[in-house]
């Protein structure tokens, strides 16, 4: 099939999203969304999967889930307790009409709690998100994952997607056979994925038996151990990833912010436990002195340590 010619800019606003400040240059679109879908249609399929199964990994703890990402949420219901889930905030009420009043209605209280969190939504209006436009539905979702999972990754005091990133070349570095250096082709023969999860549970993968020739065994391998073993559902599919000659960068990075988020909160969760049973272990060596040195001054045949230790020994627990 012939190649199309690349499209030129359109003089026109596009529907994506854009945000004010250099804090916020970070949520800027590399790529044109209206150009994403037109250069490869294989990318809009893949984020269908991805930003489906990423809300539902956050409906599911509501009790609910979405089927078709541009119809469940038209009536803006779902779409508002997605939001409350994610935010841990509570929305305006929602109506409960059946009316396209309502739902406009519904649809533009998200849209408002969204631009509250200091995003900037230009040209995605509820209209289009009621009437079921599928690519403002999945613009509007990559800007919620955008905002919640990725804006606040900070590593090495670099934020966000550069944050993410620096992340993932961290914690592969040791491997030699994987080199991340995008949110697309570095992770196509799946050695990414499993350097990932064998580095932190490396009793999950024999990492040493996969082959970077094999990505299908790859990808599968870390989609099912993740799915199992970490509570990451699939996000992505193997033979979309191998079958693309550019991987969608939005769908690849919402899923490996979920490796991030699983890790790095386990991580601190570990490091702030460590840090306090190192205080109790302290603290009930301390007592265990204090028990021990009183017993023995208490005791009538023991010569008493001067009054200058007794005051040494206390300030010494008083500095712990």
């Amino acid at each position: 099939m012939d190649h199309q010619p690349h499209p030129q800019p359109h003089p026109h606003p596009h529907p994506h999203q854009q945000y004010d400040g250099e804090t916020n240059d970070y949520m800027q679109q590399q790529e044109d969304w209206d150009r994403d879908m037109l250069l490869d249609p294989a990318w809009e399929k893949q984020q269908r999967k991805t930003f489906t199964a990423w809300c539902n990994s956050h409906l599911r703890k509501a009790g609910t889930q979405i089927e078709n990402i541009e119809e469940d949420f038209r009536d803006g219901l779902k779409l508002m307790l997605l939001l409350e889930v994610i935010s841990g905030e509570r929305l305006a009420k929602p109506e409960r009409g059946k009316m396209r009043v309502h739902k406009i209605s519904n649809v533009n209280k998200a849209l408002n709690f969204i631009t509250s969190k200091g995003v900037k939504l230009v040209s995605i209006g509820a209209e289009e998100i009621v009437d079921g436009n599928a690519k403002m539905t999945l613009g509007m979702i990559w800007t919620i994952i955008l905002r919640f999972a990725i804006q606040d990754i900070s590593v090495e005091e670099t934020s966000a997607k550069e944050g993410l990133l620096l992340w993932c070349q961290r914690k592969t570095a040791p491997y030699k056979n994987v080199n991340i250096q995008n949110f697309h082709i570095s992770w196509k023969d799946g050695l990414g994925f499993c350097a990932l999860i064998h580095r932190h549970r490396p009793e999950l993968i024999d990492y040493g038996k996969l082959r970077k020739d094999d990505p299908m065994t790859n990808l599968n391998t870390a989609f099912d151990v993740a799915e199992k073993y970490l509570d990451i559902p699939k996000m992505l599919d193997a033979e979309d990833v191998v079958s693309t000659l550019r991987p969608d960068e939005k769908a690849v990075m919402t899923y490996v912010s979920c490796y991030y988020h699983a890790f790095s909160g386990k991580q601190k969760a570990e490091t702030a436990a460590n840090r306090i049973c190192k205080v109790l272990a302290v603290n009930q060596e301390n007592e265990q002195l204090m028990e021990d040195y009183e017993k023995l001054a208490s005791d009538a045949s023991f010569a008493p340590f001067p009054s200058s230790f007794h005051t040494l020994l206390h300030s010494s627990f008083s500095l712990q």
